[in-house]
């Protein structure tokens, strides 16, 4: 490709670029621009609406109804206003929008669109007022249709209502004069509201439909609540009163203190507020009556919960009063035997005054928990207490006695160990002797013919150990620290004897098998009775462990193996 047609190519995508830029630019504002005409056309088309034709049929029809003053005096208001928004605040904006076409037309889009701005809230603006008159117009042209329906409604449930007294008319006699006098000013007002109606007082039919709706809504609670409030107020409530105060008689009778309840208080309170809610219901003012009744139904009805409490808190009471009489008693019984021994017990076993003080300990506490007792029995017997409130304390004391009960078991525990520490190390030095004597019997059984010497110095060591423990049995005050001690050491040294005895007499035994057994081979080998007179002669030293060596190594000679089968054997 040559230089002069790469330029030419360079050139025409240029003008291109350039081509496709300007028909974008172009795009775009024709775009823009349909876009402020049609906001302008909006504009205009939201300007049209404000003035309905709905709005002068509305205020034709109230000219129609205007028969008083006031109706004519709204009326000239109603004008007016309309008349101000369409001779002289649309005409405003009609101009407006006419200087907008004409900046359209000159394209001076930056200030057709600060005045489009302006323009849009005026609107919306008149918008609003026009709504707003045209609401009140229809308030009046509306109000016979909406207040007929609304009367249809409320004579409907009128109806529902007077049907109700008529049905349990002797139910609601109780307040039937009241009752009555606001039926007859219910019918007057319905009277009232047609007189008015036929007047075109569309003012005052508001007010009395108001009135009717109110008083109809107050007679909807009055019969729904007076029945329930009547029989809450004059039958259950009374009738569970009686039954309260006869229950509480018997119970004081039979020695339960009931006063913490204040029964005779609040009975007496809500006699009074039953009362208070009769005379308002006389004249028909029954706020949070039928509240306030079922609150002290369910208070009566609490206290017989409080009652059977009382009933079960009683039988706690007895019941823990036994227990703890007896286990109390038992366990001052026994600690004071523990107490009345305590210097023996410290003589005896070597005790410092720390170590038993734990007697002295439970026996005071033993003694303030029979003092407390007392107190709470007398308590008991005075009446001045509910026994919800005794089989607390009660509670409270016998889960201190527990405590003290679990104190004395391992006191006891403690220094019944120490006696069993004596009695076992007596045991203990029984067996240690027939241990000794069993290892002195096993020399003597086998006839060695020696003794090695370190079962003499054993023998003499466990001796000694032996003779201390019986001075330790035989010693007043016993220190059980001490006995123990000796039990162990002297135990040690017997048993250190008797192995050494034992493995002694296993050890002789097996070489003197084994030299027996070589005999065979004396004859036949040099060697092998070179080493087994070297075994009889240790073995008659007491060298028994090298004895049964020379011999096994004698025999190994000819038999190789021979230490297993030996001891196969002597097994």
């Amino acid at each position: 490709m040559g230089r002069t047609t790469f330029l030419l190519i360079a050139v025409a995508y240029y003008i291109l670029t350039i081509i496709i830029v300007i028909i974008v630019l172009a795009l775009i504002s024709k775009r823009d621009k349909n876009k402020l005409k049609k906001e302008i056309d909006e504009l205009e088309k939201e300007k049209n609406l404000i003035i309905s034709a709905s709005m002068l049929s509305e205020l034709n029809k109230v000219e129609a109804l205007v028969n008083n003053d006031e109706m004519k005096v709204k009326l000239d208001d109603w004008y007016k206003r309309f008349n101000e928004i369409k001779d002289v605040e649309l005409p405003k904006i009609t101009d407006e929008i006419n200087e907008i076409e004409e900046l359209y037309e000159d394209k001076d889009y930056k200030e057709l669109k600060n005045i489009m701005l302006k323009v849009d809230f005026e609107l919306n603006n008149l918008k609003t007022k026009a709504e707003f008159l045209l609401d009140e117009i229809k308030d009046v042209t509306l109000s016979e249709e909406r207040n007929r329906e609304v009367i249809t409604k409320l004579k409907a449930t009128y109806r529902d209502i007077y049907s109700t007294y008529k049905d349990y008319e002797e139910e609601y006699s109780i307040i039937k004069v009241p009752l009555e006098l606001q039926f007859e000013n219910v019918d007057k007002l319905f009277q009232a509201f047609e007189v008015t109606m036929e007047k075109n007082a569309y003012t005052e039919v508001g007010r009395i439909v108001k009135a009717i709706a109110d008083i109809i809504d107050n007679l909807k609670v009055v019969i729904d609540e007076t029945r329930p409030i009547v029989n809450l107020g004059k039958n259950l409530i009374p009738k569970k009163i009686d039954d309260i105060k006869n229950i509480a008689d018997k119970m004081t009778k039979e020695g339960y203190n009931l006063e913490y309840l204040n029964i005779d208080y609040n009975i007496d309170e809500a006699n009074k507020k039953i009362q208070d809610i009769f005379q308002r219901l006389n004249v028909l003012n029954i706020e949070d009556s039928l509240f306030e009744l079922k609150t002290m139904h369910d208070y009566f009805d609490s206290l017989y919960n409080d009652f059977d409490k009382e009933k079960v808190s009683k039988r706690i009471y007895e019941d823990f009063s036994r227990s703890i009489l007896i286990k109390a008693t038992k366990l001052e019984k026994i600690n004071n035997e523990l107490y009345k021994k305590i210097d023996d017990i410290k003589y005896s076993y070597d005790l410092n005054d720390d170590e038993v003080a734990v007697i002295v300990e439970i026996k005071d506490e033993i003694m303030n928990i029979r003092a407390n007792y007392d107190k709470i029995v007398d308590v008991s017997r005075s009446k001045i207490m509910a026994y919800s409130r005794l089989a607390k304390e009660m509670e409270i004391i016998n889960a201190k006695l527990i405590k003290t009960e679990e104190k004395l078991n391992m006191a006891l525990k403690s220094l019944g160990s120490l006696k069993e520490d004596e009695l076992r190390a007596r045991e203990q030095l029984d067996e240690i002797k027939n241990i000794l004597n069993q290892a002195k019997e096993k020399v003597r059984s086998f006839k060695l013919p020696s003794v090695p010497k370190n079962y003499y110095v054993e023998l003499a060591e466990a001796m000694a150990a032996i003779n201390e423990l019986v001075k330790a049995l035989d010693k007043r005050p016993i220190s059980i620290k001490v006995l123990n001690v000796r039990v162990d050491t002297a135990r040690d040294l017997v048993l250190k004897v008797y192995n050494t005895i034992n493995e002694t007499v296993k050890t002789a035994k097996m070489a003197e098998v084994a030299i027996v057994y070589g005999n065979r081979y004396r004859v036949t080998n040099k060697e092998v009775d070179f080493n087994l007179i070297k075994a009889e002669n240790n073995f008659l030293k007491g060298n028994f462990k090298n004895s049964l060596e020379n011999a096994i190594n004698a025999i190994n000679i000819v038999e190789p193996g021979i230490y297993k089968r030996l001891l196969e054997e002597y097994k």
